[in-house]
């Protein structure tokens, strides 16, 4: 009976141990968290590439749409920047991904597809005036988002990468500023006047 006794302890002293060696394999998961989905980068990372990659395509398809339907020349010249230096920052971060075994968004997400379909109905002048508001709004998160990343990122080649396109992103952002007031967009920049903790744009 003893020995029945001893070794019933036993199995079960066995599966607890085997339970706790399970948890300490298994910790919850968080941002930090690297799964195969993800390609084994941390999910934080994971997340800003995609919503990097959506915002970067959505750039360049208003940038374009900017060129048609825009009236003033300032305008269109922002919307030609924002093509040209956002799909070279897009064709980097595809590379990255590649390198980090991601897959990217092919396509906009619901909110950028929302403004798309907005701003496809304006022309000249109303058109100018909200798609500037619009850029110097985006840009502001934009930067401050990259900023986080570069500073608090997991994988050090996504870190490099936010770091490498913030400059770039600031500059679209003091351009924006600059432009929107010659647009009507008086808004976006009364918010940024009555808003003096907000991040500050460096021009290069």
């Amino acid at each position: 009976m003893n020995g029945l006794r001893s070794s019933l302890l036993g199995l079960a002293a066995s599966l607890l141990l085997c339970g706790i060696t399970f948890a300490q394999n298994n910790p919850p998961a968080n941002a930090n968290t690297k799964s195969t989905a993800n390609g084994g980068v941390a999910t934080k990372d994971h997340d800003f590439m995609t919503k990097a990659a959506q915002g970067g395509m959505a750039e360049v398809q208003l940038g374009q749409l900017a060129q048609q339907n825009g009236e003033s020349q300032q305008v269109k010249d922002f919307g030609q920047r924002m093509v040209t230096d956002h799909s070279k920052a897009n064709d980097e971060l595809k590379q990255l991904a590649t390198q980090e075994g991601v897959a990217l968004p092919t396509s906009l997400d619901a909110k950028d597809e929302a403004t798309m379909k907005r701003l496809e109905k304006l022309h000249g002048a109303a058109f100018d005036k909200a798609y500037m508001r619009d850029m110097v709004n985006d840009h502001r998160k934009d930067v401050a988002e990259f900023k986080h990343e570069a500073k608090t990122g997991n994988n050090q080649a996504v870190k490099d990468w936010a770091s490498k396109t913030l400059p770039t992103l600031e500059s679209h952002l003091s351009e924006a500023e600059k432009v929107a007031p010659t647009a009507g967009a008086k808004s976006a920049m009364s918010e940024r006047n009555n808003n003096p903790s907000s991040t500050t744009a460096q021009q290069h």
